[in-house]
């Protein structure tokens, strides 16, 4: 299997490092703005403009709509606005949010929070058009089942190019490279990557390379067993995705999100120390790396990262909720970013700042002189640890409830990418599941560097085609929120008496 790795990252190395120097062209300034981050945070700030900052003015509205006030039992789909919610969630919630937020605070400085806040809120206007856009344009097949989000939405934005024959090449390109984009990361870092990093962090505690999982056998018995779990739920598509993710994300996130309170609560007197070092880093002339604008850079770049907004993944999953206005839908997927990004990722930040542990120190001090971080996920078990040494199990838990997630939610947009390639059918869609679950074992056995770091670029490669699909259809969005916006004024939209079920479409409370 080493020898195998090693060849793979060798003939794979020279790719990715042309991928990498195109997709995350730095602009010539500070320590270095990649253009795709500047690319994801412009439109979210136009996008925040244009439509008049939903993301504040109409929460208690997304709520309600979460709530199934505005659903009625007959309506198209194929999930509950909270599934379909939870199911994107899961897509974005991963290790990120624990392992690169640790990097963010140790290389940005506390400041970093503050500005990844910020670009949180941006961002989810720009999840408000992207998945209100999914819904508008997606496809009903006749056993009910769903197609939609970017594979859909893209062909009728670039549809406006013209009907030439130039026209109709570019936009056949631009759809077939964002599903061979959104494939590639799917298979490598929504699969392999979250399979690896679980089994590292299993093995760790299970007495690392002497322990229950040293041997090639029990690594492969893993695999296998992690694939298996994967395969259970995605054999059973979207409806069974959002079965489970709507039960173990808030799970999950409450879990998580408890575990972080306690570090806090138990040094409690950090805390006003820790949230003025955040403001003050935030603005300071002077910081970690870059002073200001440094903080700014590296927060912006970690919430741009980790909720994926822009990049067009989840309006796959959003697009098969059950409504019949594309715009209810907009309004729940505003709650995504604010979830994963202002929530999840600023806790873990807090967690840091506030716990204080040595790898933090350590870490911040050897990027001050020009070296790098710890690997972020130490930093964050560390400052578990301060409350006892056996709390960072309790991140074990999390890492593997996080990474489940991701594997199962990445399943579904990736089957949605092979279709659009492939064609859909039984035949097609079965190969599509064997081979990932092929992936995921493989996730286990081999690390493939080289490989994860060039389906990371592809991801992000597609925020450039999806956002310029979201620009060329903005008028569209912009109807479908007055038309809404004016039914509920006049009265012609009523909320229901008695809500759907969160988790049942068909049920009532």
């Amino acid at each position: 299997m080493t020898g195998i790795e090693d060849f793979v990252n060798e003939r794979f190395t020279p790719i990715t490092e042309v991928a990498q120097s195109i997709i995350f062209f730095t602009l010539p300034f500070g320590p270095g703005l990649p253009l795709v981050v500047v690319w994801l945070i412009a439109a979210g700030v136009i996008f925040t403009v244009v439509f008049g900052v939903p993301q504040i003015r109409h929460i208690p509205l997304a709520l309600r709509i979460v709530r199934g006030k505005y659903t009625r039992g007959d309506e198209p789909g194929e999930v509950t606005h909270f599934q379909a919610l939870t199911s994107a969630v899961s897509g974005t919630v991963g290790l990120g949010n624990i392992a690169g937020v640790g990097v963010a605070v140790a290389t940005g400085g506390p400041g970093a929070t503050f500005w990844m806040v910020v670009a949180g809120l941006i961002s989810m206007c720009t999840k408000f058009v992207e998945c209100t856009l999914g819904v508008k344009y997606r496809e009903i097949h006749e056993d009910g089942s769903v197609t939609g989000g970017p594979f859909r939405y893209l062909r009728a934005a670039f549809a406006r190019f013209g009907d030439g024959v130039l026209a109709r090449g570019v936009s056949k390109f631009l759809v077939g490279f964002f599903a061979v984009a959104i494939l590639l990361f799917g298979m490598g870092g929504g699969n392999m990557f979250q399979a690896n990093q679980t089994f590292a962090q299993v093995r760790n505690v299970t007495g690392g390379e002497d322990g229950l999982f040293s041997s090639s056998f029990a690594t492969l018995l893993f695999g296998l067993g992690l694939a298996a779990l994967v395969g259970v739920v995605i054999i059973g598509g979207i409806k069974s995705i959002g079965a489970v993710t709507s039960r173990l994300v808030p799970a999950m996130a409450i879990f998580y999100v408890v575990s972080c309170l306690v570090v806090i609560a138990l040094n409690i007197g950090q805390v006003p120390e820790a949230v003025g070092s955040i403001f003050a880093g935030a603005f300071s002339p002077e910081g970690v790396m870059g002073g200001a604008l440094g903080a700014l850079i590296i927060g912006f770049q970690r919430a741009a990262f980790s909720n994926e907004a822009g990049v067009g993944s989840a309006p796959t999953a959003h697009s098969a909720v059950r409504t019949d206005r594309p715009v209810t839908e907009g309004f729940v997927a505003m709650l995504e970013p604010f979830v994963d990004t202002v929530l999840i990722c600023t806790m873990t930040a807090l967690t840091i700042i506030i716990a204080n542990p040595a790898s933090y120190v350590a870490s911040r001090a050897a990027v001050a002189e020009g070296g790098d971080a710890t690997d972020g996920v130490i930093i964050t078990s560390d400052a578990f640890a301060e409350v006892a040494g056996w709390f960072p199990y309790l991140l074990v838990i999390a890492v593997a409830l996080f990474a489940y997630s991701t594997l199962v939610t990445w399943s579904y947009y990736s089957l949605k990418a092979w279709t659009t390639l492939f064609g859909r059918s039984r035949t097609s869609e079965t190969i599509f599941k064997i081979t990932y679950l092929a992936f995921t074992v493989l996730g286990t056995l081999l690390t493939l560097g080289a490989v994860l770091d060039f389906a990371d670029a592809m991801l992000f490669a597609c925020a450039f085609v999806n956002i310029l699909g979201l620009y060329l259809l903005m008028p569209v969005v912009r109807q479908e929120v007055r038309s809404f916006l004016d039914d509920i004024k006049s009265g012609r939209m009523k909320e229901v008496e008695h809500p759907q079920s969160l988790l049942h479409p068909g049920e009532s409370r």
